[in-house]
């Protein structure tokens, strides 16, 4: 039985509205597309990609800081309780065929850098304009499509 796509959805523990949309945006379009949601399981753009991709009837993984599984928002279905606080990013990314990456801060740019290291995909979307390398996306759609295409194209190449 082949291993579904999987996604990682990053970006800022506390966001706008707006940004909270576009993230449950992406995680919806990530759930109809019938891939895993990964993220770091806490608020935010986390939270909220997460309730998209559940409302769509996806799955979604949250890999924690904490060992506390119930320290997981809402809409995580697998927490996985690391106990290795941000060094958890470094497991967020390499849990995923590709990451999007959303409006986020310090360590939002620490999983974007640390994706382009191992090697996984990276779509910026509103997120981190100054970094060369990442694809960009102008929209949720699009995103998730170039996303879905660059984690097919690195499966292939393995």
């Amino acid at each position: 039985m082949a291993r579904r796509v999987s996604i990682a959805v990053i970006g800022a523990g506390k966001v706008s509205s707006e940004v909270a949309a576009l993230a449950r945006e992406v995680g919806r379009l990530i759930a109809e597309r019938g891939a895993v949601m990964v993220c770091g399981g806490l608020g935010g753009v986390m939270a909220a990609a997460a309730q998209g991709a559940r409302t769509a009837g996806g799955h979604t993984v949250g890999i924690l800081p904490s060992y506390d599984l119930d320290s997981a928002n809402d809409f995580i279905e697998f927490p996985i309780a690391t106990g290795i606080g941000e060094a958890r990013n470094a497991l967020v990314v390499a849990s995923a065929d590709a990451v999007i990456a959303l409006e986020g801060e310090a360590g939002t740019l620490s999983e974007i850098g640390l994706a382009m290291k191992i090697g996984r995909p990276v779509v910026a979307l509103n997120s981190w304009p100054e970094i060369k390398g990442p694809g960009r996306a102008a929209n949720a759609a699009e995103a998730v499509q170039r996303a879905l295409e660059l984690a097919a194209s690195r499966r292939k190449k393995r």
